[in-house]
């Protein structure tokens, strides 16, 4: 199946989703939330930090079904999604699906990206001035629910209530990303509870097997993960543990 007509829709079992940062056409590093100081990435995965090397990279390391792709431009500064990167990334990977964050606020800007076939657009909690597009949406998209320690990103109200949840969901925990603490398993136990019907996807801290392990058996559908793969923290052989 070609990624581009794939929305990357969850698949029974744990998913581990690789992602990319895309910063003016190139991949960077994240390192806890902190975006203005993410740099051009230096990995292993690849030479260089073009972006269909870096995703043919991780996709060498990882079996991955799925792309996770967040494009800073878009959700920053209000940018265009990177389409020409986006476009690169599905061809390097062919089969694997994009879950794209472009900073999408309105269904305008979703459906013009929805017509493109470049993949399933991801609705950001923290790129939203309103609480009912995800829930509008349904599951064309997947939503992610943004937080930046403490401080929830976005309408209060689509934090509070899940009957605002589509089926897919990503608790994105902006200060764990590329932190080495790992996953904050209290707080996704307490998201998975208020919403059981749910796929629930961790994003941020996750370090190796051991906690992949750990949040598949507190019942979380997958995990979004990019430092322990650059790292050599996570590799393909440990996919088979995982199956």
């Amino acid at each position: 199946m070609n990624a581009s007509m794939d929305h990357g829709f969850g698949r029974p079992g744990f998913a581990v989703i690789p992602v990319l940062d895309l910063r003016g056409g190139r991949v960077v590093r994240a390192r806890r939330g902190e975006r203005s100081s993410y740099a051009p990435i230096a990995t292993p995965l690849a030479k260089g930090s073009a972006p269909d090397a870096v995703a043919r990279g991780l996709c060498d390391a990882w079996p991955a079904t799925i792309l996770y792709v967040a494009d800073l431009d878009a959700i920053i500064d209000g940018a265009a999604p990177d389409l020409a990167a986006l476009r690169a990334i599905a061809h390097a990977c062919p089969g694997v699906a994009l879950w794209v964050d472009a900073g999408f606020g309105e269904p305008v800007g979703v459906d013009a990206f929805l017509a493109t076939g470049l993949g399933r657009p991801v609705i950001g909690s923290e790129s939203q001035t309103e609480a009912g597009l995800a829930a509008r949406l349904g599951d064309r998209i997947v939503l992610s629910l943004d937080t930046r320690g403490t401080e929830r990103l976005g309408p209060q109200a689509l934090h509070d209530d899940p009957s605002l949840w589509p089926p897919e969901v990503i608790a994105m925990t902006l200060a764990q990303v590329g932190a080495g603490r790992g996953p904050d398993l209290a707080a996704l136990a307490a998201l998975r509870a208020r919403a059981p019907a749910c796929r629930l996807y961790a994003a941020g801290g996750v370090r190796g097997p051991d906690d992949l392990k750990a949040l598949r058996a507190a019942g979380i559908a997958g995990a979004l993960v990019a430092s322990a793969l650059h790292d050599g923290t996570l590799s393909r052989a440990d996919a088979a543990d995982l199956a």
